[in-house]
């Protein structure tokens, strides 16, 4: 009877085995080492560019930032400057309103009234003066009415004193207004205002009275 020794041959396979699941062993390691590095690569590189895009937008959130104090400042220089031309127009108009004030005060006042200040107020202008007689005060009121730049002259006081050479004369002070500086247009009576007269004002009652 033969005998026959398989050992060795089961031996070679064991030891195939272990190299073949050893050389698997490897492969995997290698294979999920490769797969962790390309897999950090990527990630590398998506964190890289999400990077680069913040860099992107805070640098143009920090160019939009300067161009709106830019703006801000233009705005600001542009109501600076707004101001300032309203300032001058207002000036302007302000020196013509005296100007014309100063013309019509001379063209208005009669002989015999001298004033002694003018006071303007907006809109309003107060005039202290003296008149020789009460008659003359009312003719300087008349004049005032009929300017194309004054308005609403109203007595505020008048009153008897001595001037510097010791002779009786009135001290006065009214009041007026100053309009426009295009005159409005006066339309004529009609028929039935003409026909029917208009009662008497308070400064018609006034100046009557000065004049009595």
């Amino acid at each position: 009877m033969i005998r026959i020794n398989l050992l060795p041959h089961r031996a070679a396979k064991r030891a195939l085995r272990k190299r073949e699941f050893n050389l698997i062993l490897i492969g995997t390691v290698i294979g999920v080492a490769a797969l962790w590095y390309v897999g950090k690569l990527y990630l590398d590189e998506r964190i890289a560019s999400q990077q680069r895009r913040n860099d992107l937008l805070v640098a143009e959130n920090k160019k939009l930032t300067e161009q709106i104090d830019e703006i801000k400042k233009l705005k600001d220089q542009t109501a600076a400057l707004l101001a300032r031309k309203q300032v001058v127009e207002t000036l302007q108009v302000n020196r013509s309103a005296s100007v014309k004030l100063l013309d019509q005060l001379v063209r208005q006042l009669p002989d015999g009234v001298y004033l002694k200040a003018v006071k303007q107020n907006g809109q309003k202008i107060n005039l202290i003066g003296l008149a020789q007689s009460n008659a003359r005060v009312s003719t300087l009121m008349r004049n005032l009415e009929s300017s194309p730049y004054l308005q609403n002259a109203e007595l505020v006081e008048i009153k008897a004193v001595n001037d510097k050479n010791q002779q009786r004369t009135n001290e006065f002070s009214l009041n007026i207004s100053l309009k426009g500086i295009e005159a409005p247009a006066k339309a004529g009576p009609t028929p039935a205002t003409a026909a029917t007269p208009a009662a008497p004002s308070s400064r018609e009652k006034v100046m009557q009275a000065i004049t009595k």
